[in-house]
């Protein structure tokens, strides 16, 4: 079947297109088309896939929840599935106290902003206004997430209709002033946090995704350094928002990243993986101490202006016990913990590659960055995009790839076998390697 131009596909320059392939079935780590070619899927269907696709346990429960009910409104009534998997989701994060349901990560950090600055309008803390994040981070496409996780590359035709926040640099050790280690260019992002959170006052929030900056270039974050954010978000009366949309659930190793950085904030937020990449589903989840806030008097006006059709969808919330009902019973924490050490090993044999410039890595994700020579470290560049020559030659492999400009990114689903995950670094190797010729 031939794709037509009607389908205008998400952060795609349609003009390199005369048609995509189009995926018939999926099973296991593999995608089929319908030309009879297959691929693994390198990118977890953009990050979200836990155990691979077709899983069994998953699709009865989707079956099942929907021979009850399909959908009921959280307006002023409640179902089963909410509030179960309310309670499962309070037992993982004991130091949380309610969630309020979304339908995707991007809508989930609007609701933690929201709440974030109306907390400390609903105390009488109206200063407090400004929010503060780290440069290159991102937080989803739509305004006021944009305007939190502002990445240039991505947002720079919509800056001026995004609100101001204040930015600070991230600690990394690729591309860091000459002269200077990784530690003392860390320590320089903190004192720079530091003084500014503790001689003004009108910052009402700390946003930050948690463990490692995924969008942004797969920026994995030295130990300790979120806890010491959480740390001075805490002594100067700052709010500190984690989003583990795309790091939480086991993707960089731990079930919830911010236990594992020691790092417990006011408002946390889920996606993508909580319902095993299979439906679109989030939570954000709050301290008693922010939910309390907007408790009183209907004519006071504290409660939260937000809501959404499909908010705590009972199918989602369902398929979401199913899926982490299965890490338990397939302790996939563990495996992950084990499978990832696959990555580690193989890490240096990526380096060595000549159009490599950095590979970052934890747990189940690693970026490569591509550069034209490890000298000058300036990105490769091709006569179409990245992303359009490193899809077409990863096809050739078997590889199912989708690039961060000059970042290849190696997302598998978490569940991915030992032999699978070699595969996959196997075809990135031959992948990388086929790239020089091609060369602008």
């Amino acid at each position: 079947m031939k794709n037509s131009n009607s389908v205008w596909h998400p952060n795609t320059q349609m003009s390199e297109w005369s048609e995509f392939p189009e995926i018939v079935s999926a099973k296991g780590m593999w995608l089929y088309d319908s030309k009879g070619g297959k691929m693994l899927d390198g990118v977890a269907s953009m990050w979200c896939n836990v155990w691979g696709h077709s899983k069994p346990e998953l699709i009865s429960e989707i079956i099942k929840q929907t021979k009850t009910l399909q959908h009921c409104s959280l307006f002023n009534l409640t179902h089963s599935p909410a509030e179960q998997l309310s309670k499962k989701l309070l037992n993982l994060n004991p130091k949380m106290h309610s969630i309020f349901f979304s339908d995707n990560g991007s809508t989930a950090m609007e609701i933690s902003i929201k709440l974030a600055l109306q907390y400390w309008r609903n105390i009488g803390e109206n200063k407090k206004t400004n929010i503060a994040s780290l440069e290159n981070g991102y937080h989803g496409d739509t305004f006021g997430a944009m305007s939190v996780g502002y990445v240039p590359e991505f947002f720079s035709k919509f800056r001026s209709k995004l609100f101001s926040t204040i930015q600070f640099p991230v600690p990394r050790s690729f591309r860091i002033p000459e002269k200077m280690s990784s530690k003392e260019y860390e320590d320089q992002c903190v004192v720079k946090i530091e003084k500014r959170l503790e001689k003004d006052n009108s910052i009402a929030a700390f946003v930050m995704e948690s463990g490692a900056q995924m969008a942004g270039g797969v920026i994995i974050y030295p130990k300790n350094f979120q806890r010491r954010i959480a740390k001075i978000c805490k002594k100067n009366d700052v709010l500190l928002v984690l989003d583990e949309i795309a790091t939480g659930f086991g993707r960089l190793g731990s079930m919830i990243e911010y236990e594992s950085q020691n790092s417990i904030p006011d408002i946390v937020s889920f996606g993508k993986m909580i319902t095993g990449g299979y439906q679109t589903f989030a939570a954000t989840l709050t301290t008693k101490k922010i939910s309390n806030s907007f408790l009183g008097e209907f004519s006071q006006m504290k409660h939260l202006f937000h809501g959404h059709t499909y908010t705590g969808n009972p199918t989602a919330a369902a398929l979401s016990l199913k899926n982490l009902e299965l890490y338990k019973k397939y302790n996939l924490i563990k495996k992950i913990q084990k499978t990832s050490k696959i990555f580690k090993e193989r890490t240096e044999e990526i380096s060595n590659i000549g159009l490599v410039g950095d590979v970052r890595h934890k747990g189940m994700v690693m970026g490569i960055e591509l550069v034209r020579n490890k000298k000058s470290n300036k990105p490769v560049t091709f006569s179409q995009s990245t992303n359009k020559v490193v899809f077409e030659e990863g096809r050739k492999n078997n590889i199912y790839f989708r690039t961060l400009g000059n970042i290849i990114m190696l997302v598998p689903p978490l569940a991915i076998s030992q032999k699978d995950l070699n595969f996959l670094i196997d075809g990135t190797i031959k992948t990388i390697k086929s790239l020089s010729g091609k060369l602008l």
